[in-house]
């Protein structure tokens, strides 16, 4: 079975998606199930993880509201204000909700470098286990020490790093990303997802020999059991179109197995998310 483990659903509002920038314009449109069901058709996918693209509330009940409706969408990360006073209240709502598979907050955004270790968010986050829920870790490089810090306060926690943590592909930089990827892979609860990529480095210019380095790099750290891949459909159309990003992929892991390509196609995310 073939998972896209990160993909997202939007009703394009200017304000809410103010992310979107000049240069990203070919996605300031609205993405809903119906336009993904012939992409996933066209590429053989099975089914998907949506993850949260604001954070509200309501934009979790949006993705639950359709994963109650679409098949394919097996799970969803949602949205949950992990240092609200009432975090236990609030996760206990949404305990009946099965598709619910975890949470991400856009740490990417925030300008203090250490959020992911303010006492308040390590209370929220030390309550996911409880209720078996993941949590996706959306950062930049600079953010790998602090995300270094974080995952070892809790061993026992799901985590998955986003888009393999952002490198700086488009200017080449490197080194400083690889060190910090190696230390966090050594925490056995962390996985990572293969993707993201395409929209790290040239929209116009990118090339798989570009890309592979990072491909390498995770793929020697994590392993195969450890690695899943995910689209960042629809984001990543400004950089190409779905076939191309999936293809990304599937030619790196071509080398492999075909039980270790099976693995990062669709069975980690199973087991990662209890799909």
């Amino acid at each position: 079975m073939i998972i896209d483990s990160h993909q997202h659903f939007w009703k394009y509002e200017p304000e809410k998606h103010a992310w979107i920038d000049e240069e990203m314009a070919a996605i300031r449109k609205d993405f809903m199930p119906s336009d993904l069901e012939q992409v996933y058709h066209e590429n053989g996918i099975d089914g998907c993880v949506a993850v949260q693209a604001d954070q509200t509330l309501a934009e979790t009940d949006f993705l639950l509201n359709l994963a109650s409706e679409t098949d394919f969408i097996k799970g969803v990360v949602g949205w949950i204000d992990l240092r609200a006073n009432d975090i236990e209240n609030q996760l206990e709502t949404y305990n009946n909700k099965e598709k619910l598979k975890g949470f991400r907050h856009i740490v990417q955004g925030e300008s203090d470098h250490n959020f992911l270790l303010r006492t308040n968010f390590l209370k929220g986050i030390s309550l996911l286990e409880k209720h078996n829920y993941t949590y996706d870790i959306l950062i930049f490089p600079h953010q790998l020490g602090a995300a270094l810090e974080f995952v070892k306060e809790f061993p026992n926690q799901k985590f998955v790093i986003d888009h393999i943590a952002k490198p700086y592909i488009k200017d080449g930089f490197f080194d400083g990303w690889a060190i910090l990827m190696k230390e966090i892979a050594k925490q056995e609860n962390v996985f990572c997802k293969l993707s993201g990529m395409v929209t790290e480095a040239d929209f116009k210019t990118w090339t798989a020999e570009q890309i592979e380095p990072y491909m390498n790099l995770v793929l020697e750290v994590f392993g195969t059991k450890r690695l899943m891949y995910g689209s960042d459909w629809p984001v990543c159309l400004v950089a190409g179109n779905y076939s191309k990003v999936k293809e990304l992929t599937t030619g790196f892991i071509s080398k492999l197995s075909t039980n270790e390509q099976q693995n990062i196609m669709g069975a980690n995310a199973i087991k990662f998310y209890n799909l």
